[in-house]
C-alpha cells in the first residue's frame, strides 16, 4: 500500500511537471485574449473593486507583470496556481480512493481546466481559491480546530475577492451542513471574512454599486429565448469533455455517499448548475460561469469511477478527448494559414501587430475607440500604456472605462479617433489597413466629452398617457474637477441633451429634450436643475427611459440610470 502511494505521488509529480511546462509555453506564445488585456488595464489602476469584478485578478496580473513584463508574466500566477490546484485536488480525493491514472485522465479531459491553466481572468483565482476552499473545508469539517477556522476565513475572503460566484460556493456549502451554525468557530469565520472583505463592500458603496446594477439589472434580457437554455446544456456537456463529459455527469448522479464533505460537494454541484439553469430564463449564461460546479463534477465523478473498474472504452475515448484538446491548444500557438479563415482561430493572432499599426498613426497621442472595453485594452497592453480609451455610447453597456480617470485627462485635448467604419464622406480621415482589417482614424483637436455627467429626474416620473408631453425637472451633476458648459456658442463640437425609450431589447430613436442649455454652466463637483419637455411613446407598455448628452462627433453617452416608466 505504501509503495502504491509512493508510486502514485511520483506519477502525479511527473504530470504536474508536464502540465506546468505546457502551460508556460502556452502562456508565453499565445497572444493575450481581449478580456485579459482589459484586466491588465485593471492592474494599472489597483483598487478594491472594479465595475465588473472584485480585484483579485488585477493583483494576479500586477504581481506577474511586474516580475516579467510579457504575456508569460501576465499569466504566470495562473500557471502556478493551476499546478497547485491539481495537487490540492489529489489531496482532496485521495482521502477516499487513489487511482492516479484515472485522476490524470479525468482532469486532462475537462476543457475548462485547460483554459484556466494559462488564461488569466477572474476565473483563474476563482479556480484556485475554490479548490483551496474545499481542501481547507474538508479538514475543518473533520477537525473543529481554530487553525482551520482562521485559514478558512482567509480563503473565503480571497474567494470573494476573486469573483462573485464564490458566494454560491459558500451558500451551498452551509446549506449542506446546517450543523455548522452551532459551531462558535463558524461565527468567528463569518466575522473575519466580512472584515477582510469590507474594503470591497465600501468600494461598491462609494461608487454607487456598479457591479450590482450591471450583473443583476443591465445583464437581464427583456425577452426569454429558448436558445439561452439549450446552449447552456450543450456548453456544459462540451466543457466537461466533448467526448466523455456525458459519462462524468452520469457517474455523479450514480454516486451514493453519506460523507458530510461529499454532501457539500454534491450540494455545490447540483446547486450551481441549477442556479445558472434558472438564470437562462432572464438572459444568456456564459458557459464558464459554472466553473466551481465543474470542479465538483470532477471530484464526484472521480470518486465514483475510481471505486469500480474503469471501462476500457472510456480510457480510450478519454485519450482521444485529451488529444483533441491538446491539438486545439497547439493550433493557438502555431499559426496555420489554412486555419486563419476560421474566426475563432484568427482571433488569437495579429493583435500585437494591429496595436502597433494604430500607434504608428496616433503616435503618443491618446486614442479613442467606440463601444468596446476590449479594443482599447488590447491597444493599451501591446503599447504598454493607458492612452487607449473606450467611448461608451448609449447603445453600449457601461464598464470600467466609465469609472477610471481616463476621460478626465482627455477632455479639451488632442486625440486620435479610431473606428471600424468611415467617419463620413466629409471627414478628413486616415484609412488604416491592419492585421485585423480596415480601420479609419481622424484627429480631434479639442475633445468635448461628458461621459461621467449624470442627468436624472429629480422626481421619478409616474405613469404616462400614450404620446403625452411632460415637463420634468432634471438634475445635472458635473463630477469633474473643472467647470463645464453645455452651451454651443463658440464651440466647434456641439452638445445636445437627448432622451430615448427602451422596450424589451429595442432602443428607440433619441430625440432632443425641449429646453435651453445655452447658458448652462456647472461648476466643478456642482449640480444644476433645469426643466425639460419630453414626449412619451405612442405605444403603450413598460419602458426604460434614458437621458444622453451627445457631443459631436460621438454618438452620445448614457448619462442617466435606466428609469422605469409605464405608458398607458
Amino acid at each position: 500500500m505504501l509503495q502504491t502511494k509512493k508510486s502514485s505521488e511520483q506519477i502525479l509529480f511527473i504530470f504536474l511537471g508536464i502540465w506546468t511546462v505546457f502551460n508556460i509555453i502556452q502562456a508565453g506564445f499565445v497572444e493575450v485574449h481581449a478580456d485579459e488585456a482589459y484586466y491588465w488595464v485593471y492592474s494599472r489602476f489597483l483598487d478594491w473593486g472594479y465595475f465588473d469584478h472584485p480585484p483579485m485578478v488585477a493583483l494576479f496580473i500586477k504581481i506577474g507583470d511586474s516580475l516579467l513584463p510579457s504575456t508569460l508574466g501576465l499569466r504566470i500566477l495562473t500557471v502556478i496556481t493551476s499546478t497547485l490546484s491539481v495537487y490540492l485536488l489529489w489531496q482532496i480525493v485521495g482521502r477516499y480512493v487513489q487511482n492516479i491514472k484515472l485522476f490524470i485522465l479525468l482532469f486532462s479531459a475537462i476543457v475548462l481546466f485547460h483554459v484556466y491553466g494559462f488564461i488569466t481572468t477572474p476565473d483563474s483565482p476563482l479556480f484556485f481559491f475554490t479548490v483551496l476552499f474545499f481542501y481547507v473545508y474538508q479538514r475543518y469539517e473533520a477537525e473543529n480546530k481554530i487553525k482551520w477556522a482562521l485559514l478558512l476565513a482567509l480563503v473565503i475572503a480571497c474567494l470573494l475577492f476573486s469573483k462573485y460566484h464564490g458566494i454560491l460556493v459558500l451558500f451551498f456549502t452551509i446549506l449542506s451542513n446546517l450543523k455548522l451554525l452551532k459551531r462558535p468557530s463558524f461565527w468567528l469565520i463569518v466575522v473575519i471574512s466580512i472584515v477582510a472583505y469590507l474594503p470591497h463592500i465600501l468600494w461598491q458603496v462609494h461608487n454607487n454599486y456598479p457591479s450590482f446594477y450591471y450583473h443583476v439589472i443591465d445583464r437581464s434580457a427583456a425577452i426569454y429565448k429558448f436558445n439561452f437554455t439549450s446552449e447552456y446544456f450543450l456548453a456544459q456537456l462540451a466543457l466537461a469533455g466533448p467526448l466523455v463529459g456525458w459519462f462524468l455527469y452520469k457517474s455523479v448522479v450514480g454516486l451514493k455517499s453519506s460523507d458530510t464533505f461529499l454532501r457539500a460537494v454534491k450540494f455545490n454541484f447540483y446547486g450551481i448548475f441549477i442556479f445558472f439553469l434558472f438564470s437562462t430564463l432572464k438572459g444568456r449564461v456564459e458557459a464558464h460561469w459554472t466553473l466551481p460546479a465543474m470542479l465538483c463534477l470532477f471530484i464526484l465523478a472521480y470518486i465514483d469511477m475510481a471505486r469500480k473498474p474503469v471501462p476500457k472504452w472510456f480510457e480510450k475515448l478519454a485519450i482521444v478527448n485529451i488529444a483533441l484538446i491538446v491539438l486545439v491548444r497547439l493550433i493557438l500557438i502555431i499559426p496555420i494559414d489554412a486555419l486563419m479563415k476560421v474566426n475563432v482561430v484568427a482571433y488569437y493572432f495579429g493583435t500585437e501587430k494591429w496595436a502597433k499599426q494604430i500607434h504608428e498613426k496616433a503616435g503618443d497621442y491618446p486614442v479613442i475607440f467606440y463601444n468596446s472595453f476590449q479594443t482599447p485594452s488590447r491597444y493599451n497592453y501591446y503599447n504598454r500604456s493607458t492612452k487607449g480609451f473606450s467611448y461608451d455610447s448609449r447603445y453600449y453597456r457601461k464598464n470600467q472605462y466609465d469609472i477610471w480617470p481616463l476621460e478626465d485627462s482627455l477632455r479639451n485635448k488632442k486625440v486620435y479617433f479610431v473606428i471600424p467604419d468611415s467617419h463620413g464622406d466629409q471627414a478628413k480621415q486616415d484609412t488604416i489597413n491592419t492585421s485585423k482589417g480596415v480601420f479609419y482614424g481622424a484627429w480631434i483637436d479639442k475633445v468635448r466629452m461628458y461621459q461621467k455627467v449624470s442627468v436624472n429626474p429629480v422626481v421619478a416620473p409616474g405613469d404616462w398617457k400614450s404620446g403625452e408631453a411632460k415637463t420634468l425637472k432634471l438634475k445635472i451633476t458635473n463630477p469633474y474637477n473643472e467647470p463645464i458648459s453645455l452651451g454651443n456658442k463658440g464651440e466647434t463640437w456641439k452638445c445636445y441633451l437627448e432622451y430615448g425609450f427602451k422596450k424589451d431589447d429595442t432602443l428607440s430613436e433619441f430625440k432632443p429634450v425641449v429646453t435651453n442649455l445655452e447658458h448652462i454652466q456647472i461648476g466643478a463637483g456642482a449640480s444644476v436643475e433645469i426643466e425639460g419637455v419630453i414626449k412619451a411613446p405612442v405605444q403603450a407598455g413598460k419602458y426604460k427611459m434614458i437621458f444622453s448628452l451627445r457631443t459631436e462627433p460621438f454618438l452620445g453617452g448614457r448619462n442617466s440610470n435606466m428609469i422605469g416608466v409605464e405608458v398607458r
